[in-house]
């Protein structure tokens, strides 16, 4: 039975075994984030950003070439259009985000990151992935091939693989 529906992806009910892997997952990620000695938090505690201001500047980075307007990002997030709007507004004017007029709708401006922005988030993101980096590492032979099976299976699912894409090229920059 479904709960939520939107545009990304439906979720169903959640029964207690679901929960129960939900809080394993949780504490490996914890954990594989925990191990990168905080970069990850810092990097995002030295931006300066609201917390707000944070996940909006990376919900666009994660738009990929898309340039989203203001009620997409805020129903993604699931925050008022108000909240969302001051967000921007903060990142405009610390030049992470830029506004540009929708050509096909004069009335609405459409966001992007700018290479400042960029810059943040590819910071931010390389310390969260340095962690995993670090977890990965500290894997016996025996872990590290089980958890490779389990992450192959995980990235047949496109919304996963193309995130996975994304952040391999960067890498590859």
């Amino acid at each position: 039975m479904r709960i939520c529906n939107d545009s990304r992806m439906e979720f169903a009910t959640i029964t207690r075994s679901d929960r129960e892997l939900g809080y394993r997952l949780g504490s490996v990620m914890l954990s594989c984030f925990g191990s990168d000695g905080g970069a990850a938090i810092r990097a995002i505690d030295e931006s300066g950003l609201t917390f707000t201001q944070m996940k909006v500047l990376m919900t666009l980075a994660g738009s990929g070439d898309a340039a989203p307007g203001l009620k997409p990002v805020a129903e993604g997030l699931g925050l008022s259009l108000p909240s969302v709007s001051r967000a921007v507004e903060g990142l405009v004017k610390r030049e992470l985000v830029a506004r540009a007029e929708d050509p096909s709708d004069r009335r609405q401006r459409l966001l992007t990151v700018t290479e400042e922005g960029e810059r943040l988030t590819n910071r931010i993101m390389a310390a969260r992935l340095e962690g995993l980096g670090r977890f990965a590492a500290s894997l016996t032979e025996a872990e590290r091939e089980r958890l490779d099976a389990a992450l192959e299976l995980l990235l047949e699912r496109d919304e996963i693989a193309g995130v996975y894409r994304r952040y391999r090229k960067q890498a590859e920059l």
